[in-house]
Order: C-alpha cells, then sequence, then structure tokens
C-alpha cells in the first residue's frame, strides 16, 4: 500500500476518533442518560394506568381534552401521583445528563425508553403486540439509532449565539400556535398521533432549552434572554404534558413513549443541524441518511399508531370501575 493511500485512512481514523471522543465527565452523562430513561418507561406505565382508571371512575373520556374532575381524580390516584414523581425524577435524570454530555449523545437514548415501555405494557395489560407492531417498532428504533450514529460522526457542537437562541424562540413561538390550534381543533376527535407528534415536538424544544440554560447557567449568564429560555421551557413542557395525557386517552404508553422517543430527538437534532450549524461540515452522504433514517423512524411511529391493538380502544368500555 503506498503512502499517498495511508494518509487518507489515518486522517479519517483521527477524525473519527476525535468525533467520538468523550472525556471522562461527559462519559457519566450516558449511563445516567439510561437511568432517566428506564424511570420514564415506568412513569409513563404508571400515568396511563392512573388516567385510564379516572376515566372509568368518572365515566368521561379524556380524549376530548382534561376536565377539572379528570385533574381532581388524578391527584387521587396513587398510580398517577406516582407515575408523575417518576417522570420528574427522570427529568431531573436528562437535565443531569445533558449537564455532563452533549445534546447529540444524550438525547437519543430515550429510545431505550421506547422498548422497556413496550415490554412494561405487554406483561401489565395482557396484550401481546402483532408481528407488524414489532416490525414499525424496530424501525422506530433502527432508525432512530442509525440517525444519531451518523450525526455523532458528522457533528460538531457550536456555541450557541444571542441570534441563533432568538431564531430558537421564534420557530417554538409558530410551533406552541400551530400546536394549541390543533388542540382546539382536533381536541373532540382523540387523535392519538395528533398528541404523540406534539408531544415529542414541544418536547424536543424543551430539551434544546435546557441545554441552552444549563450552559447559560455555567457560564454565570443570567440575562434577559435566558430567563426567556426558561419560560419558554416551561411553557413547551407543560403544554407537552397536556398533550401527553391526552394520549394516554386514546393510545397506549409504550405508543406515546415511541413518540417521544423519536420525534424529541429527531427535532432536537435537527435544531442542532439547521439552526445551530451542527452538521455544516457534514458530507452531502451524512445529509442524505438523516433524512431517510428520520423518515423511517417517524413511519415506525406512524405504523405503531396504526397496527398496535390498544390505540383507539375505549377504556370506559374496557372493564367496571373498581
Amino acid at each position: 500500500m503506498t503512502p499517498t493511500l495511508l494518509l487518507p485512512a489515518s486522517q479519517i481514523a483521527n477524525e473519527l476518533a476525535e468525533a467520538i471522543a468523550l472525556d471522562p465527565k461527559q462519559f457519566w452523562g450516558i449511563p445516567v442518560a439510561l437511568i432517566g430513561a428506564a424511570l420514564m418507561s415506568f412513569g409513563a406505565q404508571y400515568q396511563s394506568r392512573g388516567l385510564n382508571k379516572v376515566e372509568r371512575l368518572t365515566g368521561e373520556s379524556a380524549g376530548s381534552g382534561l376536565s377539572v374532575k379528570h385533574l381532581l381524580g388524578l391527584l387521587g390516584r396513587p398510580s398517577w401521583v406516582v407515575g408523575t414523581l417518576l417522570l420528574g425524577l427522570a427529568i431531573v435524570f436528562q437535565v443531569g445528563a445533558l449537564s455532563l454530555a452533549p445534546l447529540i449523545v444524550v438525547q437519543p437514548l430515550g429510545v431505550v425508553a421506547m422498548v422497556i415501555t413496550a415490554v412494561l405494557n405487554s406483561r401489565m395489560s395482557g396484550v401481546q403486540l402483532p408481528k407488524r407492531a414489532i416490525v414499525s417498532l424496530s424501525l422506530c428504533v433502527g432508525g432512530i439509532v442509525t440517525f444519531v450514529a451518523v450525526a455523532a460522526f458528522t457533528a460538531a457542537d457550536r456555541p450557541v449565539t444571542d441570534a441563533k437562541m432568538i431564531t430558537i424562540l421564534i420557530i417554538f413561538a409558530v410551533v406552541l400556535v400551530i400546536a394549541l390550534a390543533g388542540y382546539l381543533v382536533l381536541r373532540h376527535r382523540a387523535i392519538a398521533i395528533f398528541y404523540v407528534v406534539g408531544a415529542g415536538v414541544l418536547y424536543g424544544f424543551v430539551a434544546t432549552f435546557a441545554k441552552a440554560v444549563i450552559g447559560r447557567f455555567m457560564q454565570n449568564e443570567f440575562e434577559w434572554l435566558t430567563w426567556v429560555c426558561v419560560l419558554a421551557l416551561v411553557t413547551g413542557g407543560l403544554v407537552g404534558m397536556l398533550f401527553v395525557q391526552n394520549a394516554y386517552s386514546s393510545g397506549p404508553p409504550d405508543l406515546v413513549i415511541a413518540g417521544l422517543t423519536v420525534v424529541d430527538p429527531l427535532v432536537a437534532i435537527l435544531i442542532g443541524i439547521i439552526v445551530l450549524n451542527e452538521a455544516a461540515h457534514a458530507p452531502g452522504w451524512a445529509i442524505v441518511c438523516f433524512v431517510v433514517t428520520g423518515l423511517i423512524a417517524l413511519i415506525g411511529v406512524v405504523g405503531l399508531a396504526k397496527f398496535h391493538p390498544q390505540v383507539g380502544r375505549n377504556v370506559l368500555d374496557e372493564q367496571p370501575a373498581q
């Protein structure tokens, strides 16, 4: 082999090593994120059970929106309260992971929650996933893992300037208006995929704001833009929670988690690529791979919403209130 052939190979090796190199502190972000994913799985399962029980007790479906009666009932259901506490802990672990490792490493690890939730829901509900639903779940996992693997090798962190953050805030404001308008129009139709995708998009922005706020706090930047990001983070989190609760009423928890763990990181990474220019030096094949694998993951979510045996069920007819 000639030196001219060895040189490009060594350069590629060095570039790949630099792309995946994490210092010891950043490595801790991986197990922290995995713990958060597991907590998210159990939290979603218990929240879903609590909401379904309240629907049976009140005799009213929450698919068209949570009523005051639903909210009061949820606060009195131990399963929903425990699920909420577990999700709160999951958020704490996620924020901790974001403070340790890059967003592109931490956020996609939530895909683990999708697999755990699918197993948990099958065991606890006694409903086995049909072959087409399993294939859809595999598309979700395979698509998002491949998407992130390529991004990890071709993307790089870029500083979040004030101009870029203002751009993200403007996009978030538009998305928030569209989400709320869609909710008002579709709230009586109980469309699970709308709530799932809506929550995933909102939480993708929440993760981006969380990473930005953590970075600004660590740099002692407490100017007005930082607090606007905090407000946007809280707003996105609350509206996203509203979407998630409605999704539980019209679909199973593993569909909800599938949407969140696919759409959430896709949105966060797309923001990084498009707005923050983290893939400015990515080759053409990587861009094509982003598009293809992202579409595969989204097709998996749609397929799971279509083929999951519990989607569109009426929990009021499943069993009498106990």
